[in-house]
């Protein structure tokens, strides 16, 4: 029997540098600060923007990092305790409630982003019925009680490198976040309420993993097996086994794509009573051998494992948000200059109702559902199917995660047209990268890694 999963509750980072990333999320990406954990042996730092929550980790070097301005105003020194006062852990283990809290502390040697937090609707049900499986846990089931409230949680190990999956239960508490975090209070907007809305950023809408060759078929049957995903075509002909393959023009690669399962006798149930909050896709990435090292294999290198390649942030207005966050310093991938203007792609997104020149100012790729009914092609453009996407240039100092943000105007797949033009945008990135650390190696100047 598969856990049974409620929803996506937040995604964990684990950095070095906490300022850096913490100054880039508020003012580069619009979210906020909402809730810390600040004991002498960890930090932990809660951001939000819509739905969508990151809680940051430090990784290392406690004592060396101090917050801005900004955020120290948020953040006091005498909130620093081993365990924060009103805070009960039952626990298998004291080392799990000193140091992170619904996560495990990895000693790995780069930043990374290893844990998705799912919510589910029993942890001791999930815990023995994916122990019986085989699932290797890393926290047993451990509660945190303070006034709200009980959460109870575990954490599981993948079969993705160094991805964890934490399982909480938060049904018994009342609390803002999570019990051992401190909500900062904000009197506008409402912590519920979404955050900056020039960027209208309102959920994740799907994480991507990059993943040795030949390990798709062993990472689908894992998910399937212990959390009960199911397949999820990128495109209506797409190959059971092969999957989506881009493979020309220097690109190799195999895309395959897995949601969760909306059928009820599987124990799946949708990500939110409401049904406001669309299902996260996940989406497998290898590279292949075909068309030589690609941006799959500089991330292997450079995380070191199989992990989380990038993370997709659903908006409801993507020029407005990408602008937005372009002014504030964010890069982002750009395709070639003719892709706004070859044959066929001016006219698509003038009559998707947008503006090649403006959409072009960003990178924003446009891809129409060629896949819904004829007719409604020649229609409005209110009638129209589409989606729109742009990634993010590397937000840590080695080329390994970023973030993409995507527009949905009723396309649920990924954009086959985009995927192609938007995966070579990076390829050209990791080219030129390669190629400026080469002359600088035979420089006598200093290698200075680049920061975005």
């Amino acid at each position: 029997m598969a856990a049974y999963l409620s929803r996506l509750h937040h995604i964990s980072l684990h950095v070095s540098n906490v300022e850096k990333i913490a100054n880039d999320l508020v003012s580069k990406f619009k979210f906020s600060l909402f809730a810390t954990r600040l004991t002498d042996r960890s930090r932990q730092l809660a951001f939000r923007n819509g739905s969508a929550v990151l809680v940051v980790n430090e990784r290392s070097n406690l004592n060396s990092v101090r917050l801005n301005g900004e955020l120290q105003g948020a953040i006091t020194t005498d909130k620093y305790s081993p365990v924060p006062h009103g805070i009960q852990v039952d626990k298998y283990n004291q080392d799990y409630s000193t140091t992170c809290l619904y996560d495990v502390s990895p000693n790995y040697s780069v930043d990374t982003v290893s844990n998705v937090c799912f919510e589910v609707e029993d942890v001791e049900r999930s815990f023995n019925a994916l122990r019986q499986l085989g699932c290797n846990f890393l926290v047993p089931p451990t509660t945190v009680r303070d006034e709200g409230g009980h959460v109870t949680y575990s954490v599981v190990k993948s079969v993705v490198g160094n991805v964890c999956h934490t399982l909480i239960d938060r049904t018994k508490y009342e609390g803002s976040f999570l019990p051992g975090f401190d909500v900062i209070e904000k009197n506008e907007p409402s912590l519920e309420e979404e955050g900056d809305m020039s960027c209208q950023i309102t959920h994740f809408d799907h994480i991507t993993y990059a993943c040795p060759r030949k390990s798709t078929h062993q990472v689908m049957r894992w998910y399937e097996k212990l959390f009960g995903f199911q397949r999820f075509f990128i495109e209506s002909n797409e190959d059971v086994d092969e999957g989506f393959v881009v493979n020309q023009e220097g690109i190799g690669l195999r895309l395959t794509a897995m949601e969760y399962w909306k059928c009820s006798k599987a124990g799946i149930t949708l990500p939110s009573a409401d049904k406001k909050e669309p299902d996260c896709k996940f989406v497998i990435a290898e590279s292949l051998p075909e068309q030589g090292r690609n941006q799959v294999d500089t991330f292997l290198e450079m995380h070191g494992a199989a992990g989380i390649q990038h993370i997709g942030l659903y908006t409801k207005n993507i020029v407005s948000t990408a602008h937005v966050m372009a002014e504030a310093g964010v890069q982002f991938f750009s395709p070639p200059s003719a892709y706004y203007t070859e044959v066929g792609k001016q006219q698509e997104i003038e009559e998707s109702g947008h503006d090649p020149q403006t959409l072009a100012q960003h990178g924003i790729l446009l891809d129409t559902d060629l896949h819904q009914d004829p007719s409604s092609l020649i229609a409005s453009s209110k009638n129209r199917r589409y989606l729109l996407q742009v990634f993010t240039k590397p937000i840590f100092s080695e080329d390994t995660f970023f973030l993409e943000l995507i527009e949905r105007r009723g396309a649920t797949g990924f954009g086959e047209g985009n995927i192609r033009a938007l995966w070579r945008s990076v390829q050209a990135h990791m080219e030129n990268q390669r190629g400026e650390d080469s002359h600088a190696e035979g420089s006598p100047k200093t290698v200075q890694t680049a920061q975005y």
